[in-house]
């Protein structure tokens, strides 16, 4: 039996480096900067610090620049901040696409958890809502969004993106009738309060826990839900026809990001299309902070072309 070796992704040790040794490669637009996102990480930072690391691979360039493959934006709001240096994962690969696919985001219902969790430990509702730019009535709710949801529909609805308002509705059903309709929202991958809301006017008086009120009358008929079932068969066809070219398109649009970012990466490339096609230019550099907004994360640039950028 052959022994094989784990090779490791980072660094064991974290590195405190300057922060004007860091080379993003991505600029930071003035709507990136407005974006919920943006003021989310900045009231974050704000309140506790950061919390994960920027990643740069672990070489740096002849100039002593490290090349930043994850934390743009926390870059951006620690300079912006007065910071001089930060915390640093140092990577052995000088690609961050991959890196960035395997970030887990986090679900409604895990910041629900976190939340709850924090509290238990005596974190203050106002300095949570702090960290994470929202009010404390925000927090409040979110403190008792699961409550007459039973075990096994949160375990369904653990990691997906549902709509908070998604839960009151299916408060109102009975604990069979809540899992039928996780179970629907699942395979329609639909987890919006619309489609909840249809769910919910669709149950019958036995699986709700309030029946609806007398006098008024029924809102879905029988030919409503026929054609309730009809949209959602063209809706699932339409979903798999996406999923079918998402990779594809993904594919194309790094590729895409890629060589735009080469080129711009080249100064006398730059400085030419800025004279001669600016409005080149800006929609080059538009595609690169598209795709950083959207949460793709830096799009992979091998070192050498970091020696390349200095002509």
């Amino acid at each position: 039996m052959t022994d094989k070796t784990i090779r490791l992704a980072f660094e064991p040790e974290l590195a405190v480096l300057p922060l004007n040794s860091l080379l993003p490669l991505r600029q930071v637009t003035d709507r990136i900067q407005r974006s919920h996102k943006y003021k989310t990480i900045a009231a974050s930072i704000d309140e506790i610090g950061v919390i994960e690391p920027l990643a740069v691979f672990h070489k740096p360039d002849r100039r002593g620049r490290y090349l930043l493959l994850d934390g743009v934006l926390r870059l951006d709001i620690l300079i912006a901040r007065g910071a001089v240096d930060t915390e640093c994962l140092l990577a052995l690969d000088d690609e961050a696409y991959t890196y960035n696919k395997k970030a887990i985001r986090l679900s409604i219902v895990q910041e629900h958890f976190m939340i709850l969790r924090a509290i238990e430990r005596g974190v203050p509702q106002e300095r949570i809502a702090r960290a994470l730019n929202v009010n404390i009535a925000h927090i409040r709710r979110r403190q008792q969004m699961l409550r007459g949801i039973c075990a096994q529909a949160v375990r369904l609805l653990r990691d997906q993106p549902v709509n908070p308002v998604t839960f009151d509705l299916l408060r109102k059903m009975r604990e069979p009738r809540q899992l039928e309709a996780c179970a629907l929202m699942a395979a329609a991958s639909n987890y919006s309060a619309s489609y909840a809301r249809a769910l919910l006017t669709a149950t019958p008086a036995e699986g709700r826990l309030k029946s609806p009120k007398r006098g008024v009358p029924a809102v879905v008929t029988a030919a409503d839900l026929a054609l309730m079932e009809r949209e959602l068969k063209e809706v699932q066809q339409k979903a798999a026809g996406v999923e079918a070219s998402y990779g594809r398109d993904m594919l194309d649009l790094a590729i895409a990001a890629r060589f735009i970012s080469e080129l711009l990466g080249r100064r006398s490339i730059a400085r030419y299309l800025d004279d001669n096609h600016p409005e080149m230019a800006r929609e080059f550099r538009s595609i690169l902070s598209a795709t950083l907004e959207g949460g793709h994360g830096t799009v992979p640039i091998p070192i050498k072309s970091l020696v390349a950028s200095s002509d």
